[in-house]
């Protein structure tokens, strides 16, 4: 008797147009993040856009925010691998609807569209608010270093850099000095074809006549201060990155990433500042955590921040206080060999967190620190494999950030839906 197997013909040709429908099961995340797009306002996208019609045919913008937000959510920020995905990977094909837009377009759309996909953390957080997903009574705080994309050998002296820019110049005198020796008085080249042409070289005469013409905009530019320069290194790659130290020892050229989470670990605020301490770091995020929940629509307060050590500011501490919010922080700090000096207002809100933790409930409150906020960095990090930044640039890498920061919170609100199906709330009231 025959072996029995199912046919396997790989020059049958389809009998059937194939539909996406049947690509993936009705729970996939990529049919999630469609879902999701419908519901975000993509007015900032479009608007960037000619409305005439003019011009080549752009791929559309909800189809590029949705492709964005799927390869962040599995971990794909590479504008290669995402290309190369939506040839091979049967997800991307879905959310791109078999079009495959080249590396160049996707990086291309990620920076100009930069501060819109930023954006879409807000939305993405009122979605999670709407779903029953965001409670606010205890919250944490933590930060972490990330990677810049550039080396810590790209860091440099000013006066290095001058002595190389001064070897540059020596080394274009001598070949200078090499042609002017082979070729003598001539060029040594032609004329470029558009000046060859009369018609042609006049119209280039005319566009840099026009282009000379406009006055500059700006202030105008003021010598640097030598004494400053002499001790001040700079990355060339990314200017704006920051040398900085973890707590082994060991340093990283980047910088210091920002998260405030909810208990049910949703990033409520992501932010990326060039300090090298968090102790400055504790009133901005939670102003920029209530701001964030003022434009996502929601109204509930902050109860307790909670933060390690690091944050300690008893100045900030006492101002959150007057504002409504506790703030627990450790006044004792494991790596301080002497206690911290206090001034006798600031020695209020120590005693009273010293008091609070002196308690086993007190304790088991900060505790909770641990539990809210360092998974979501262990999720972005690790699995999501987003332990650096691929733009450069203070402002890029933030907007980076918070698109990372957005692809959380769409996977919590999946993983929610998984477990009850309503959980992606009906669209709000016009």
């Amino acid at each position: 008797m025959a072996q029995n197997f199912l046919p396997c013909d790989r020059e049958q040709d389809l009998l059937l147009p194939p539909s996406l429908r049947e690509w993936l099961p009705a729970d996939h995340l990529a049919w999630f993040v469609l879902d999701a797009v419908d519901e975000l306002e993509l007015s900032a996208f479009y608007d960037a856009y000619r409305e005439d019609g003019w011009g080549r045919a752009a791929f559309e913008p909800a189809m590029m925010v949705a492709l964005l937000l799927y390869a962040y959510a599995v971990g794909e920020r590479s504008s290669r691998a995402i290309e190369r995905r939506c040839r091979e990977d049967v997800a991307f094909r879905v959310i791109a609807a078999n079009r495959v837009p080249d590396h160049a377009t996707i990086a291309r759309f990620r920076a100009r569209h930069e501060q819109a996909l930023a954006a879409t953390f807000t939305q993405l957080l009122a979605l999670c608010a709407r779903a029953g997903l965001v409670s606010l009574g205890v919250v944490a705080l933590d930060g972490s270093l990330l990677a810049g994309n550039a080396s810590p050998g790209a860091t440099r002296s000013y006066a290095s850099i001058r002595a190389e820019v001064e070897r540059m110049l020596a080394e274009a005198a001598e070949t200078d000095a090499a042609e002017d020796e082979q070729l003598g008085d001539t060029r040594g080249d032609e004329l470029p074809a558009d000046l060859v042409d009369a018609r042609s070289r006049r119209q280039r005469l005319r566009r840099c006549k026009a282009e000379h013409g406009r006055r500059l905009g700006g202030r105008k530019p003021t010598p640097p201060d030598p004494d400053a320069l002499a001790v001040r290194r700079i990355n060339t790659t990314d200017p704006d990155t920051r040398l900085m130290k973890r707590a082994g020892g060991k340093s990283v050229q980047g910088y210091n990433a920002q998260l405030v989470a909810s208990p049910e670990q949703v990033i409520l605020a992501a932010q990326v500042t060039q300090s090298h301490n968090d102790g400055d770091q504790l009133a901005p995020m939670v102003a920029q955590t209530v701001e964030t929940l003022r434009e996502a629509g929601i109204e509930e307060s902050l109860g307790i921040v909670l933060a390690d050590g690091g944050y300690w500011n008893s100045s900030a501490i006492g101002e959150l206080r007057e504002l409504g919010i506790a703030v627990l922080i450790p006044t004792k700090d494991r790596r301080r060999t002497k206690p911290r000096r206090l001034a006798a207002k600031q020695g209020v809100e120590a005693e009273r967190i010293d008091t609070l933790l002196s308690r086993p409930e007190g304790q088991a409150l900060y505790r909770r620190r641990q539990q809210i906020v360092e998974p979501v960095f262990a999720h972005t990090k690790v699995i999501r494999r987003s332990d650096r930044f691929l733009r450069r640039g203070l402002a890029a890498c933030q907007a980076e950030w918070q698109l990372i920061a957005a692809t959380h919170n769409l996977l919590k609100l999946w993983r929610a839906s998984l477990a009850h199906p309503q959980a992606i709330p009906e669209p709000a009231p016009a």
